[in-house]
């Protein structure tokens, strides 16, 4: 595979897909029907040929691997800078591997406008992809920000009954921020004199000028994570998208955040990092109990489910500015557990919502009787979701545990206390859905899954297990890379200025 240029082929061959299906020509349904087994396929292939990324890997390194570049913008130093390292690897596989799901769940849900579904999927994919390998601020931020346009679209016209201020709310949220971050990499690139991210890193940048580039880089990825309090738009988001819609929300969009901090703040800004690391804690302790104590009193599932996404991601950016080799590692492994089993639980609401029409919880009940595949699907995701011992939900947060409890016993337990309440969310939900007597008239004509449902759920089950029952298959290749990252990050926190409050 040497000089192949494999991330170009994996970011834009969804880009050839979606071109090719705008192409096809015929009746409404012959087009339909071509859109969604081009998608299908070439999300697959995109799939297949990201895997050569993890086989050709090699662990022992720090450095960017498959790396390409080309001069873009030669008068201002800017290029086509594509790399991937231990930590981006797995969110671009995150990327690729959620995406045939996606397509393959709403293969029946979704019946106006089929093409242009497609379409907006296969560029989302692209612009995922681009980000995740990203190496230079130009080609990173077009990625970063052509993400908002896909999805815009996905929740504004296949979304709910309010999915028009749903879109528009998050378009806002996430629009706002990230106006914010391309006013600091104006003033990085004016520093710097290149857009080149590994060049950056290796550039000191002051203390006082540290403090202002990562308020506006946290202004963008704290919005993205979604950090409290600025998480409203993620619960209106996710109960108006389309089910693949949550599912790429939840699986993907929401690591945007993590990866931001992991890419960009902690190794450019390490002074600010280490300034801000209590106010992350702070506000990171009330997202976990907060999202958790909302999620107990939630009446529909999916702003259930979104609220512990707020809660687990909380516990991501506790992990991130722990620092230490443990937090870190576990809080990458939360967040690509996160994105297949919130991913999977937004699939287990979508599967009743195309039965009923509805996820409001108490519409629900005695599912089991009829459902009892389902039932069993929906108990495995419920356990991962809650950390139970074997799935990949348990690693990531115990690896997080054990790594804040060296730096704050209280920020560990506060974390702690929000696990548990995840438990009794998760738990009371199946409770409520899945047992108990059936009692309404139209849920017992319910079928199980299909063969194409149980298609859909099998390969989230498989990585879910994998993950939790051998770890050390993803910690081994993250190891070099965030040992880098943090050994960095000590040695220019040790040689820099210590940041005071009178002194910015």
């Amino acid at each position: 595979m040497e000089g192949f240029p494999i991330l170009t082929v994996i970011t834009f061959l969804p880009l050839v897909g979606a071109l090719f299906i705008l192409l096809v020509r015929g009746s409404d349904r012959e087009v339909s029907r071509n859109a969604r087994f081009v998608a299908f396929w070439t999300s697959l292939i995109t799939f297949l040929l990201s895997l050569v990324l993890w086989i050709g890997f090699d662990p022992t390194t720090a450095q960017y691997q498959f790396e390409e570049k080309t001069p873009w913008l030669p008068d201002f130093n800017t290029s086509y800078h594509m790399g991937v390292d231990g930590i981006s690897m797995f969110f671009v596989l995150l990327s690729t591997f959620l995406t045939p799901i996606c397509i393959l769940s709403a293969w029946e849900c979704i019946k106006v406008r089929v093409r242009e579904y497609m379409v907006a999927f296969l560029v989302l994919e692209t612009l995922m992809v681009g980000m995740f390998c990203a190496l230079d601020l130009v080609t990173f931020y077009i990625f970063f920000e052509g993400v908002l346009i896909p999805m815009f679209l996905i929740i504004g016209i296949w979304g709910g009954k309010d999915r028009v201020y749903s879109a528009f709310k998050f378009f806002l949220f996430t629009l706002t921020g990230s106006v914010l971050m391309l006013l600091a990499m104006l003033a990085i690139y004016y520093e710097v004199g290149t857009t080149d991210i590994p060049t950056i890193m290796a550039h000191g940048f002051s203390p006082d000028f540290q403090i202002w580039l990562w308020l506006a880089f946290f202004a963008s990825f704290a919005v993205k994570v979604p950090m409290w309090p600025v998480h409203t738009w993620l619960p209106d988001a996710h109960v108006q998208a389309p089910t693949a819609g949550s599912v790429i929300l939840a699986g993907v969009l929401l690591k945007m955040g993590g990866y931001g901090f992991l890419r960009f703040s902690v190794p450019m800004f390490p002074d600010a990092t280490a300034f801000f690391t209590p106010m992350v804690f702070t506000l990171s302790v009330i997202a976990v109990v907060y999202a958790s104590l909302v999620a107990l009193a939630q009446t529909d599932m999916k702003k259930l489910i979104a609220y512990s996404s707020v809660a687990h991601m909380g516990i991501v950016t506790i992990g991130i500015f722990a620092l230490n080799q443990q937090s870190v590692e576990g809080a990458i492994i939360q967040m690509l557990s996160h994105g297949v089993v919130s991913a999977a639980l937004f699939l287990v609401v979508g599967v009743v919502y195309d039965r009923l029409h509805t996820h409001v919880i108490d519409r629900f009940g005695g599912l089991v009787h009829r459902m009892p595949i389902y039932a069993f699907v929906f108990m495995a995701f419920m356990l991962a979701s809650v950390g139970l011992p074997g799935t990949s939900g348990f690693v990531g947060e115990f690896l997080v545990i054990v790594g804040v409890f060296k730096v704050n016993t209280w920020v560990a337990l506060l974390a702690g206390l929000g696990i548990i309440l995840g438990a009794g969310y998760m738990l009371y939900l199946y409770r409520r859905i899945i047992f108990g007597q059936i009692t309404k008239e139209d849920l017992k004509d319910f079928a199980d899954l299909s063969p194409r449902e149980i298609a859909i759920f099998a390969p989230l089950l498989v990585v879910m297990l994998w993950m939790g029952i051998y770890p050390s298959s993803f910690l081994d290749i993250l190891h070099v890379s965030v040992e880098h990252l943090i050994r960095n990050y000590e040695m220019a926190v040790a040689a820099g200025q210590p940041i005071t409050v009178a002194g910015w």
